[in-house]
Order: C-alpha cells, then sequence, then structure tokens
C-alpha cells in the first residue's frame, strides 16, 4: 500500500468518547490484572486509531496548506484534540488507581506510570478552551511562514528556496537575498508579534488555572521530563557558555579567513568555504537512490527499513508552493508508518535532513511493535539522539553523495552542528525569560533576544539590517510558537551524537549494537534511562562537555580548512 491510499476517515468525537468511556469502565471493573491488561490494550489501539487519523491530517495540510478539505480536518483537530487529549487523561487516572497496578507493572515498561503521572498535572476541562485557542494560534503561525512569496532572481521563491542564494559565493547576493528572506517577516512583524503575544499569554492563563506559578513548569511536564529539570539545563547552558561558545567563537574567526572577509557579518554566515558550500551532485530522485544504497550497505536492520520507506512512497521532499516550512518525521501507528517531511532546496541540507529525520524514522520502525502509542518516540531530547547521531553514523557513505567534496562537507558537518549548540542554548534561555515574565511586550522580548543573542553568538553583526538588529531572528524559528521549551532536547542530543561519532570511529560494531538498542527501546524509558542503555555520558555532567568539546576541537584543529 502506498501513502496516497492510507484512507483518511475523521475521527468522530462523540462515537470515540463512547467507545473509551466504555473501555475504562470495563477496565475500572476488571477482577484481575490479566483482565485489565486486555482492556488496556483496546484502549490503547483506540488511541492509537485517533492520532492515525490526526497524523494523516497533519502530513497532507503541511504539504499543501492550501487544501481546503484538509485545512478544515486541521481546523476541526485543533478543536478536539484537546478532548481527545482529555480522555487519554482519563485513563492514565484509572491506570493509577488500578488495584492491580503492581501486578500490570510486570506487563508494562514503568515509564508508562511515569508519563501518566506528569500528563494528570497538565490537563484540566477548565482549560479545554485554552488549549483549542493555543492550536488555532500555531496553525495561524504556520499559514503565516508557509504563505512566504519572495520575488527574487525573476521567481517567486518561499524561504526554503531562498537559501541556496544566502549561500552564494558572491557576497552581494548573499547580502540582497538575507534582506529579501528577512524582509518577509519585517513586512509581517505585527502578525508574528500578535500571534506570539496570544500564545504567551493563553498558555500562562493554562499554567495557571492548572495551578502552576508559571507557564515553565507547565511547559516541562508536556514534554515528559521526569529526571532532570530547569536547575539542571540552566547548569547545561553554563558549560557551553564555558566550554562551547569560545571554541564556537574561533571556528567563527576560521571561517571569515577562509571566506576572505575582514568583518564578519550575518549574511557571512551561511558560506562557510570560498569555493562554495559542499553541495549533492544530483537531484531528488538520484539522492534518494544512493540513500537507498547507503541503508542497503548499513545494516540488515536499515535495510529493509528503507525499502520499507520506499516501497511505501512514505516521503515528501520536494519544496511546492504552499507548502509548510522545514522537515519533520511522524508516526502513523495503525500502518505502522514513519513517514519524512522536507523542504530540498540543492544544498547540504538535503542529505543532513534525510539523514536525520531517517534516525528518528528508523527507531519508530525499530518500535513499532509496542501497545502504547507513548513508546513509538521517546520524550524530544532522547528522540533526537537518533536523529543526530544517524547523521554521523553515516559518515562512511557521504562520499556518495558529495563526491570529491567529501572532506568539505565533513569539516562543515561537524563545524556547523558544534556552532550550532550556542543557537540552541539561545533559544531555551529566552523562553526562559518570556514565560518567566509573560507581560513583556514585544519590542522587550526582542530586546531580551538581542541580549541573550549576543551572550551566545557573539559574533552576530546584523550590520545595517536595523530589523535583525533589534532582535526579530526568532520569529523564524517554528519551535518557539509551535512546541515551547523543545529546543534544548537538540543540544542535549548533540552532546550524545558527538559521542557515538567518537565511539564509530573506534569500534563501529559496538557502537552500531549500542544505537540499535535504544530505538529498540523506543519510548519506553526515559532520557537518562536512555543514555545508560546507549552506554553514554550524560551531557548534564560538566566533564562529558569539556571532553567532547575538546575531542571536536582538536579533530577539526589537525585539519587545514583553507585547502577545502
Amino acid at each position: 500500500m502506498k501513502f496516497k491510499d492510507y484512507e483518511y476517515v475523521r475521527p468522530d468525537y462523540d462515537n470515540i468518547q463512547k467507545q473509551y468511556l466504555s473501555l475504562i469502565n470495563d477496565f475500572n471493573n476488571s477482577t484481575t490484572a490479566d483482565e485489565q491488561y486486555l482492556f488496556l490494550k483496546k484502549i490503547n489501539a483506540l488511541s492509537k486509531e485517533v492520532e492515525t487519523m490526526a497524523q494523516l491530517i497533519y502530513i497532507r495540510n503541511s504539504i499543501n496548506t492550501a487544501d481546503e478539505f484538509y485545512d478544515g480536518e486541521k481546523d476541526y483537530m485543533d478543536m478536539t484534540s484537546p478532548k481527545f487529549h482529555g480522555l487519554r487523561v482519563e485513563f492514565y487516572k484509572a491506570l493509577l488507581n488500578s488495584e492491580f497496578k503492581e501486578e500490570l507493572k510486570e506487563k508494562i515498561y514503568p515509564q508508562l506510570i511515569t508519563l501518566a503521572e506528569i500528563e494528570i498535572k497538565t490537563f484540566s476541562d477548565e482549560a479545554i478552551p485554552l488549549m483549542q485557542e493555543e492550536n488555532k494560534l500555531i496553525s495561524e503561525y504556520d499559514k503565516l511562514i508557509s504563505s512566504a512569496k519572495i520575488d527574487y532572481d525573476e521567481k517567486t521563491l518561499n524561504l526554503s528556496q531562498m537559501q541556496p542564494y544566502m549561500e552564494s559565493k558572491d557576497r552581494k547576493i548573499r547580502k540582497e537575498a538575507y534582506e529579501k528572506w528577512s524582509g518577509f517577516f519585517k513586512e509581517n512583524e505585527a502578525k508574528f508579534d500578535i500571534i506570539y503575544d496570544k500564545l504567551v499569554k493563553v498558555r500562562n492563563q493554562i499554567a495557571l488555572k492548572l495551578g502552576f506559578d508559571s507557564f515553565t513548569q507547565l511547559g516541562y511536564l508536556r514534554m515528559g521530563r521526569s529526571d532532570y529539570n530547569a536547575k539542571d539545563v540552566r547548569k547545561f547552558r553554563e558549560h557551553v557558555l564555558n566550554y562551547i561558545v569560545p571554541i564556537s567563537n574561533k571556528l567563527r574567526e576560521r571561517q571569515a579567513k577562509r571566506i576572505g572577509v575582514d568583518k564578519f557579518k550575518y549574511y557571512d554566515i551561511p558560506l562557510n568555504f570560498l569555493s562554495g558550500n559542499p553541495a549533492p551532485k544530483g537531484n531528488k530522485e538520484w539522492i534518494m537512490r544512493h540513500t537507498k544504497k547507503m541503508y542497503e550497505e548499513l545494516s540488515p536492520e536499515t535495510g529493509e527499513f528503507i525499502n520499507f520507506m520506499m516501497g511505501r512512497d512514505l516521503f515528501d521532499l520536494e519544496t511546492k508552493p504552499n507548502k509548510q516550512a522545514g522537515g519533520y518525521c511522524t508516526f502513523l501507528y495503525d500502518y505502522k508508518s514513519p513517514f519524512i517531511f522536507a523542504n530540498f532546496n540543492g544544498t547540504q541540507d538535503d542529505v543532513t535532513v534525510v539523514t536525520h529525520e531517517a534516525g528518528h524514522a528508523f527507531q519508530t520502525y525499530q518500535s513499532r511493535h509496542y501497545d502504547a502509542p507513548e513508546y513509538s518516540f521517546p520524550t524530544s531530547e532522547a528522540a533526537e539522539i537518533h536523529s543526530m547521531s544517524m547523521e554521523f553514523i553515516t559518515w562512511p557513505w557521504m562520499e556518495l553523495f558529495f563526491e570529491e567534496d567529501t572532506d568539505k562537507f565533513k569539516f562543515f558537518h561537524l563545524s556547523d552542528s558544534f556552532s550550532f549548540i550556542p543557537y540552541g542554548v539561545t533559544v531555551d534561555e529566552f523562553q526562559y525569560v518570556v514565560y518567566d515574565n509573560p507581560n513583556m511586550t514585544p519590542d522587550e522580548r526582542k530586546k531580551a533576544w538581542r541580549d541573550i543573542e549576543r551572550k551566545y553568538t557573539p559574533y552576530k553583526d546584523y550590520g545595517d539590517n536595523d530589523f535583525l538588529d533589534k532582535g526579530t531572528f526568532w520569529f523564524k524559528q517554528g519551535h518557539i510558537f509551535s512546541s515551547p521549551f523543545y529546543y534544548i532536547d537538540y543540544t542535549l542530543a548533540q552532546i550524545c551524537s558527538y559521542q557515538y561519532w567518537l565511539r564509530f570511529n573506534e569500534d563501529r560494531q559496538k557502537a552500531w549494537d549500542d544505537y540499535l538498542k535504544i530505538c529498540e527501546a523506543g519510548g519506553s524509558q526515559s532520557f537518562l534511562e536512555i543514555i545508560k542503555t546507549g552506554n553514554l555520558e550524560s551531557p548534564f555532567e560538566e566533564n562529558t562537555i569539556n571532553s567532547v568539546s575538546s575531542k571536536i576541537r582538536e579533530y577539526l584543529d589537525s585539519i587545514d580548512d583553507m585547502k577545502l
């Protein structure tokens, strides 16, 4: 069956509610743990049925935000998903109150109990109207981003299609392209301000209604974080400032020298080499042929996975009008199918997005046998280990895509991912400031962003672009709007992925075996448990960051990047 044939049927809330409450009643009235477990599996199956339809809406709407049918279904799901979530919470309550809970723990993974305890704190029926408003605002942001139509080079381009021009070897073109790109955000500044201001305030209202002092506490629970807290993350950001930012700043100095500029500006950041950035040597079909070869050679498991994905057309990779920006992987439970969404634009990102999202997809494929939907993906910081590690696990096959520019790509990939970490903690710290001060004005938020940006990325010089210089770059970061506090996850996972990169260089088979273990674990474990399963060191430990960053610096210092 091809993805286009995956059937969508609107999940009728009233009908689902009747089934759900009936099953919960049967669960509560069970006389043995075995009987209760059978009803637990039926409840899980019903949840997966609803979530499968929700993901079909999300995928097909993001492929074409102008599709009237799925736009309408997205509106429906924005309104009903909080109610569906409420039904799941009722199941969580029944699970936690079960007289057979201890016996059930022998049949399920403790992580489900942990997540149930967390989720109960994040929901109440009184908050549903506010959660519906939150969903509507997120959809409004997505539509605004996908509406971008930029006239440049005698073409009408979206935000993704501007990237090759922003990486041009011609500095004048880079500056023009960046100004055109930021011009879209400037023209819509008021709209972005209004959407985000409303999001911050409605999230604060939800938090207060649920009994929290601020949304920050609720935001952590929504992310399913159970074995670390805001204090741990604050220390992590301090370690990034002490160990990673100095190296990142030096890398930008090397970059400025490589591309021959005395005064390094914001529009110079995308260009890494005077000869041009590495780019794949073929189109989408060519890339996917090599992707198939790569995963068939990597392992039997990845070979089976890629043939399943390609056989069912579980990709949408080309940039098109009205297509949502960015890239993602999601999972269609009833079809046991991952799905990868991306926006190819002819840059090196076409390869890294495939390997990144394939890391997510491979993990869900390895976890597809679990009953509970909570186990399909782990919490986000753990999920990003799979994706970011896959980017490095596939290094031995990069010659397929970049040919004579393979060394250039590897230097770029490692240095660029390392310099991403300071940006990642910028996004994180900004959200603490925003949600601890929900009544800030839009201008105050922009100033806060620019102050934090200067702290972690002091090389960012916006020159005469007053719009970006006042602190608006974050408008483009969809996570800030749609998934608050989902960004530190990338930086924590990056530290873990570097450990796999180092280990794959030492004992490839052992490292692969450990990586496969965490993929098979799926969401059945918490973040720090997955770290242990994968034989990794915690990124919260100062020694871990110091050691990893030192080894990356040594590797990059050993390369004469002026010759690349």
